[in-house]
């Protein structure tokens, strides 16, 4: 099945992964203060302003560290206002509410997740018809096809290197690359898997 790219979160650890029939040639850059998904050295050239983004931060609040990922631009929004204290859950709803659905061929959803220094975990969506977003207790999943609402997911990892491999390897068609976010005792860790 594909789903394409998707977000699944749990307490404490959660997951990114780039699935793609129209841009397979990327992959997921550490740049210090952000994972970044772009196009390998070999990818074609493209105008799509939907292929490079920062997919995972991890940023200073007021009240400690929370991650913030997702399959697009709203990343960076939603990790600047919970810079600012904003509550995760309005971070993740105005921001998608601003961008909005993507405006491709196939009214992509934007999905995103967030992970609190607590544990507390939420997970978000914007589709042409709807706005959700939700505190998850259990693994749950976010699609941005067929799955599109957010749903209970057995997703068993503890640890950020698991987490990226374990969605990466998810029987779900077309994976591309993938970024795993946990947090420890020393914070939160990020890893990336790019299928090498």
């Amino acid at each position: 099945m594909y789903v394409g790219r998707f977000v699944v979160v749990g307490p404490g650890v959660g997951a990114y992964r780039v699935s793609s029939r129209s841009f397979p040639n990327r992959q997921i850059t550490d740049r210090g203060e952000a994972l970044t998904v772009g196009p390998t050295e070999d990818a074609p050239e493209t105008d799509n302003p939907y292929v490079s983004y920062n997919c995972l931060r991890v940023v200073e609040t007021p009240t400690g560290e929370t991650a913030a990922f997702g399959n697009g631009s709203q990343v960076d929004p939603i990790a600047e206002k919970l810079e600012l204290g904003y509550p995760a859950r309005d971070a993740l709803a105005e921001s998608l509410l601003a961008l909005d659905y993507e405006k491709d061929d196939y009214d992509t959803p934007r999905i995103a997740a967030t992970i609190d220094d607590e544990g507390e975990a939420l997970i978000g969506t914007v589709r042409k018809d709807a706005l959700i977003v939700e505190t998850v207790e259990e693994p749950t999943l976010v699609a941005t096809y067929e799955k599109d609402s957010p749903e209970p997911f057995d997703f068993d990892a503890e640890t950020a290197a698991d987490a990226a491999s374990e969605a990466y390897d998810l029987e779900f068609e077309h994976a591309v690359c993938a970024a795993g976010v946990a947090l420890t005792d020393d914070g939160f860790e990020t890893a990336i898997e790019n299928g090498d």
